[in-house]
């Protein structure tokens, strides 16, 4: 398993269940330190995608589950509003409610105290959802007590340079500092989310079609009226701020200035300065967010930004259109038994079993 996220230390763990011997490599000196922990840390309720039902209803489906599988790092200590704006947002009101709906996820009018936050003049109407915050550094405990207790061994600050074929199977190189060592293995799993690419090129395996944006998550310290309360503004080029348990600070994102840099990787060579989080000339859009943000939600004015995260997000460019974030499951003919796997979504998870029963069924006939 190459790439110590979320979704690679799930795999391992999915593997390690069905009796295989599982070794998890991951290039940083911790496990869940880029994309995993660089988010917004939604436990997504499936309110977020009204352009893409299919996907509200698989979220809203895995919501509970999510809850009751990692209750022990999910925040519920807030409660989330959404408000629709009036002028520019791809739903209205009625939509939004009807979308609620019809994929069975709970809301209800805010009440009168948090309605009068907003400007009404740019906001339509507010809504009480059911949506959490999840810690990533609670669930990266979690999911290491759980992998301790499979025997799955890790091998951290360890980078996968190049797989080829080898005589025994996937012959897999690696460097743990100035250490090279090389292991085989039948299925190699490629879990490095915006570093896909970056294997599959050393590999001399065709890349996969990709879209990142470097992208910049402010920290901020929230007014009083938003401690213990999550806005999210839909659905167009507007905020989020919701809290963020690792830091104990909110986060706030926007559509139009989380990201700073956007780029299409076809070829395979990446940009390495961006993958690494090294942009040159690195200047936060923080006050930006919040003169934009605060002309909906006045309050936000007295925000105080205390850090930012930088990383880089990445989808299908497919995903552009409507919002939906399939799952990415990909064997590679070129090298037999390596699968290059990228979700969106936390949830996305619970779409590895299907993936894997055929994968391991084409594989056995």
């Amino acid at each position: 398993m190459v790439g110590g996220g979320f979704f690679g230390c799930n795999l391992a763990l999915m593997l390690a269940d069905s009796s295989m011997r599982v070794l998890v490599v991951e290039r940083d000196a911790d496990l869940m330190q880029r994309a995993s922990y660089a988010n917004q840390a939604r436990v997504h309720g499936g309110y977020h995608y009204p352009r893409s039902i299919l996907t509200g209803l698989r979220s809203h489906a895995n919501f509970s589950r999510f809850m009751r599988e990692y209750a022990v790092a999910v925040d519920r200590d807030f409660t989330h509003f959404y408000a629709i704006a009036r002028k520019f947002s791809n739903v209205t009101a009625l939509q939004f409610a009807r979308f609620c709906q019809e994929i069975g996820a709970p809301f209800r009018k805010a009440p009168s105290a948090v309605s009068r936050l907003f400007d009404r003049d740019l906001v339509e109407e507010v809504f009480e959802v059911t949506e959490y915050a999840f810690d990533s550094v609670k669930l990266k405990e979690h999911l290491l007590v759980r992998m301790a207790g499979r025997d799955i061994p890790l091998r951290l600050g360890t980078e996968a340079r190049r797989a080829t074929v080898g005589s025994r199977g996937i012959q897999v190189d690696m460097s743990t500092g100035s250490e090279s060592w090389s292991a085989t293995t039948r299925w190699l799993f490629n879990c490095t989310y915006s570093r896909i690419n970056h294997l599959l090129h050393k590999s001399e395996v065709p890349p996969i079609p990709l879209r990142h944006e470097y992208t910049e998550i402010a920290l901020i310290e929230a007014p009083e009226e938003l401690r213990k309360r999550a806005v999210t503004v839909m659905c167009g080029p507007f905020f989020s701020t919701m809290p963020f348990p690792p830091a104990g600070t909110h986060s706030l994102s926007h559509v139009r200035y989380t990201p700073h840099y956007d780029w299409e990787e076809r070829s395979g060579g990446g940009a390495p300065m961006m993958l690494d989080r090294e942009a040159p000339g690195r200047a936060s859009h923080c006050l930006n967010m919040i003169m934009d943000a605060k002309r909906f939600l006045p309050c936000l004015e007295r925000a105080r930004q205390v850090d930012s995260l930088w990383e880089v997000k990445t989808v299908l460019p497919q995903c552009e259109v409507n919002d939906a974030r399939p799952i990415l499951f990909k064997a590679h003919d070129e090298v037999p038994g390596l699968v290059s796997v990228l979700g969106g979504k936390f949830d996305n998870i619970y779409d590895l079993p299907r993936e894997l029963q055929m994968l391991f069924s084409r594989a056995e006939g």
